[in-house]
């Protein structure tokens, strides 16, 4: 992807804003959103609220277009992000957002990503807790697809090979976000 000189030192600014913005919260949660070739694309901070978790994106050097967007059950992501395994689902339910039988807890709506590539959105998921099923033993993952999420195909969506990952991690207190 090439971008013009404003957006990649706008898209610098974004990412280190990244970094230096915020502050860790009780309970705080954040993933370093890398590419397959282990370069940055940005962070995804998640806070959690009593009625679910608010996943803050803040992410830039994607390419254009729609991109399923998911919290998936292993926190491992070696490309082709594979590792990372399939939706996070402790429920056991059905794919999609447009399924009446349920979804999966990592289930959430495409990113629309604009030419520019930067992305600064808030998604709420109402099935995502910072708690010991998210936190499990091999932990979970964020993933960016290369398509978007059809809503309903099972088991992720027809979305096509997984473009960046990361790794979710508790934030502590002083390390700020």
């Amino acid at each position: 992807m090439r971008l013009s000189k404003t957006a990649m030192i706008w898209s610098a600014a974004v990412l280190a804003g990244v970094v230096s913005t915020g502050s860790a919260h009780a309970g705080d949660a954040m993933a370093h959103m890398r590419n397959a070739e282990g370069e940055s694309v940005g962070t995804v901070e998640f806070r959690e609220s009593p009625f679910g978790t608010i996943l803050h994106a803040r992410l830039a050097f994607l390419p254009a277009g729609i991109h399923a967007f998911h919290v998936h059950e292993t926190g491992e992501c070696v490309p082709p992000f594979t590792s990372a395994g399939g939706h996070f689902n402790p429920d056991s339910t059905d794919h999609g957002l447009m399924d009446a039988d349920g979804r999966h807890a990592g289930d959430m709506p495409n990113l629309h990503v604009p030419a520019s590539g930067i992305v600064n959105v808030e998604i709420f998921n109402d099935s995502v807790r910072l708690d010991e099923r998210l936190f499990d033993a091999d932990g979970a993952a964020v993933v960016i697809h290369e398509g978007p999420d059809d809503y309903e195909s099972n088991p992720a969506g027809a979305a096509g090979p997984r473009i960046a990952c990361g790794v979710i991690e508790r934030a502590t207190p002083d390390a700020g976000m």
